[in-house]
């Protein structure tokens, strides 16, 4: 195992701890951010934890986090504390810490840590993917009539969805980190977010792309920071994105 790996599975057994230990609580604090989207004490005190963490671990790396900003090195890692907030504060168990180590312009780790649905998914650039320790790939589906395609939320970019969604197999919502770690593991064919910030796609994206996948914006372009983002088994990316292409978000 890379140290890089290793480490960052053990920043996400800081954070599992904190933001299970809170999951469902009665007295659990929640704000609203300028943005209208919640953030708990559970996402502020996970990130404290990592980022504490980073600092004492000599290994001179940053950390660019979703709750307290960008405090980047040359190597960072790049952080979602509770990815899926709003099913956390609502006890849903569909939420995970995201965690991307950045260098030299590149993910090179990541995990992703759900601690409520009891899986964590990781990935090193050029090791593979994998799913509780077990190697993961892509489907093989090739076509979107035999496809399972998902989203966070079709409001953003409802007729590009609804057009989608109407030629797939199946349709569905699975949302956040999950629908992408799906399309890892092969169980979806295409999950798409009408936005996404670097933390929520940074960590999937390595994942997916290692698992034998594909990342983009739904014009085709690399990832980028409030971009859309959508990620597939690769051979039904170029006809996903002829149907999402030009809708809202992009």
């Amino acid at each position: 195992m890379s140290s890089d790996l290793e480490f960052g599975l053990a920043l996400a057994d800081a954070a599992d701890a904190i933001t299970l230990a809170r999951f469902r609580a009665l007295d659990l604090h929640v704000e609203t951010k300028p943005d209208r989207t919640p953030v708990s004490e559970a996402d502020r005190a996970a990130e404290q934890a990592v980022r504490a963490l980073v600092a004492s671990s000599g290994r001179d790396e940053g950390v660019l986090g979703e709750e307290f900003g960008d405090e980047s090195g040359e190597a960072t890692w790049i952080v979602d504390p509770i990815d899926g907030t709003k099913n956390y504060v609502r006890g849903i168990p569909v939420w995970a810490t995201l965690l991307a180590l950045v260098r030299d312009g590149a993910s090179v780790a990541a995990v992703v840590s759900a601690p409520a649905l009891g899986r964590r998914w990781w990935a090193v650039r050029g090791g593979g993917a994998f799913a509780d320790g077990e190697l993961c790939r892509v489907s093989g589906v090739g076509r979107i009539d035999d496809a399972v395609v998902s989203t966070t939320t079709s409001h953003a970019f409802e007729r590009g969805w609804v057009a989608l969604a109407g030629r797939a197999y199946a349709d569905r919502g699975f949302g956040d980190f999950w629908q992408h770690c799906l399309v890892a593991e092969g169980a979806v064919d295409a999950a798409c977010d009408p936005t996404a910030n670097l933390w929520d796609y940074a960590a999937v994206q390595l994942l997916v792309e290692e698992a034998g996948g594909r990342c983009t914006t739904f014009t085709g372009t690399p990832p980028a920071a409030g971009k859309s983002f959508l990620s597939s088994n690769g051979a039904v990316h170029d006809e996903v994105l002829s149907v999402l292409a030009g809708t809202a978000g992009v």
